[in-house]
């Protein structure tokens, strides 16, 4: 397992959009991939309905957590996207 703490860069935080760009990208990973916060709340990086359960605001500091076949690389990727600033609005 690989994990790395991630800071949400999004101005709007992570809403639908963000979303389900994170979402899509891993989608079909056979292994697990889950965030948690400082609060506790974890949810898996694989349901869209599970990441927006966490209402992420710009700011938030995130641990992700990765378990499966290339962890690193996807881990490394998730990262990058989950610290991206997107330029589209909220829905």
């Amino acid at each position: 397992m690989v994990s790395r703490k991630v800071t949400i860069q999004n101005a709007r935080g992570i809403h639908v959009r963000p979303a389900g760009v994170i979402v899509a990208s891993v989608q079909g990973y056979s292994g697990t991939i889950e965030i948690s916060t400082k609060q506790g709340k974890r949810a898996s990086l694989q349901s869209i309905l599970s990441l927006l359960s966490l209402g992420l605001a710009s700011g938030d500091e995130i641990i992700l957590a990765v378990n499966g076949p290339e962890e690193e690389k996807i881990c490394s990727d998730l990262v990058t996207l989950l610290a991206r600033n997107f330029d589209f609005p909220c829905s």
